[in-house]
């Protein structure tokens, strides 16, 4: 097997889901209503192109990890402009500490413990096809299923935020993570697994 090269990765586009993902768990309610998470990620891939010479990474983790500080700078920017507060150093440092404790929520969800260079390549991919497949739920299914598995809240929780019964939340939930398994399907396999 050939060593990874750069060319082998992703075009950076191909990561807008899994950065507007990571917007969404970070963004908080105030600043939620101020700020456009498309806005935020479309910038940070603006300054990811004009930064490519400054990527050293081979793998697709690598690259993940590139795009999340990008994308906490960026985060960081945004909310500094809306917020009447000082700069704050910390505050970008914290930022990126939390995008990579949801992409680690996001390792969870997908739950794996590989170490190998391929398969952490392989890995990122995964996060990819999740990012990519929780877009494609509709917005109340994506909201609940980020909300407890990436968010870690409680079921009673989210149906406090999203401002509906336990029972319905729940009921999200379940078709949330039906339809995310659907999509995450392989093209070749039934729909019982074989």
């Amino acid at each position: 097997m050939r060593p990874t090269t750069r060319d082998d990765l992703c075009p950076i586009e191909d990561h807008r889901d899994y950065l507007l993902l990571l917007v969404r768990l970070q963004v908080g309610g105030r600043l939620r209503a101020k700020l456009d998470a498309s806005d935020v990620v479309q910038q940070a891939i603006l300054q990811a192109h004009e930064r490519q010479d400054q990527f050293r990474g081979r793998t697709e983790s690598e690259r993940l990890a590139w795009l999340r500080a990008i994308l906490a700078n960026t985060l960081a920017a945004a909310a500094r402009r809306f917020d009447a507060q000082a700069r704050d150093a910390g505050r970008e440092q914290s930022l990126e500490a939390e995008l990579e404790r949801s992409a680690y929520r996001l390792d969870a969800l997908l739950a794996a413990d590989q170490t190998s260079p391929s398969e952490r390549a392989v890995r990122g991919e995964e996060f990819l096809r999740l990012a990519q497949a929780l877009a494609g739920l509709p917005e109340d299914q994506r909201r609940v299923v980020e909300l407890h598995y990436l968010e870690g809240l409680a079921v009673a929780e989210v149906a406090e935020i999203i401002g509906r019964t336990r029972p319905a939340a729940v009921g999200l939930l379940f078709r949330g993570l039906k339809r995310l398994r659907e999509l995450l399907r392989d093209p070749g396999e039934s729909v019982d697994g074989t």
